[in-house]
């Protein structure tokens, strides 16, 4: 929901602390009881966000070392998809609450309808919305299963540090572009040769963590972005030699133009994060009892 895991701790302890004060006894059915104080302590993040100072890249990155280890952030990018994670952070609060609860976990929109304040038809259109803004417009299937597989493996020659393993997915003449956004740097980058621009990207493991594959467009690629707030893309181009080009895009402009969306939307909701990991989405039926505590 957060794509934080910070602000995901918060979130857990302020439900800890309203459960604690109110008769939990009296509950019929405490797990959407929970699932229903969580949204609206999740919803009320989410719009404190819209207030909030645009911050640089370097204070997400600092943030997300003090919060987690390197293990903990690859764990919530490739469990909830980094491409998930920056559609999300897209859409309104109202819709990415009714997406998140009912898509990935099952919620009635009868359920989920009080917690936006508005009625179950409205809640529907809320997830509806937000659903098509997820899996995109319409991308050509042929090559992207190809595509997927020479993205993830550069994402994994990054992030493990194999030099040799990457270089071999890249043509002999691969040219490498980046903005001056990218490092920065006053002028734009260009580097040509695939050592040179195996060594640069090599330079960049630190970034990869934050990283995963996404649409771009409706060609396979990867987007950089912690906490959700997409910062980075990189536009492969592909033959059967390799990769022959990519251009590393930091340009705010130029992002906002570019579509993002999953790149296995087919797999939505297949898998979520649970107490014990990666596991089936659960079914949360609608919360009876005594009310919720309110905002």
């Amino acid at each position: 929901m957060l794509g934080s895991l910070a602000e995901a701790d918060d979130a857990v302890q302020e439900t800890w602390l309203r459960a604690s004060r109110a008769d939990i006894g009296q509950v019929e059915n405490l797990t959407a009881w929970l699932t229903t104080v969580v949204g609206r302590v999740s919803l009320n993040l989410l719009r404190a966000r819209r207030t909030r100072r645009e911050e640089p890249l370097e204070a997400y990155t600092a943030d997300a070392r003090e919060a987690a280890g390197p293990e903990e952030e690859a764990l919530l990018a490739d469990s909830v998809g980094v491409a998930l994670l920056v559609v999300l952070d897209t859409l309104t609060p109202d819709e990415r609450l009714a997406f998140v609860l009912h898509d990935l976990f099952a919620v009635p929109f009868d359920g989920i309808a009080p917690l936006v304040e508005r009625t179950p038809a409205a809640a529907r259109q809320l997830a509806s919305r937000a659903r098509r803004r997820v899996r995109g417009g319409t991308a050509p299937a042929a090559d992207l299963g190809r595509q997927r597989e020479v993205v993830d493996a550069f994402l994994a020659a990054t992030r493990g540090g194999d030099f040799e393993a990457l270089l071999s997915l890249l043509h002999p003449d691969v040219v490498l572009t980046a903005d001056r956004f990218v490092v920065p740097t006053p002028e734009p980058i260009t580097v040509s040769g695939a050592r040179p621009v195996a060594e640069g990207a090599m330079a960049a493991t630190g970034r990869a963590r934050f990283t995963g594959a996404a649409l771009l467009d409706g060609r396979v690629g990867l987007a950089m972005a912690p906490h959700g707030r997409l910062r980075l893309v990189l536009l492969f181009t592909f033959t059967d030699g390799g990769i022959t080009r990519i251009d590393a895009v930091a340009d705010r402009e130029r992002l906002a133009g570019i579509e993002v969306a999953l790149p296995d939307p087919a797999g939505l909701g297949a898998v979520v994060l649970g107490p014990a990991g990666p596991g089936p989405a659960a079914r949360a039926p609608e919360a009876s009892g005594p009310a919720a505590p309110g905002d």
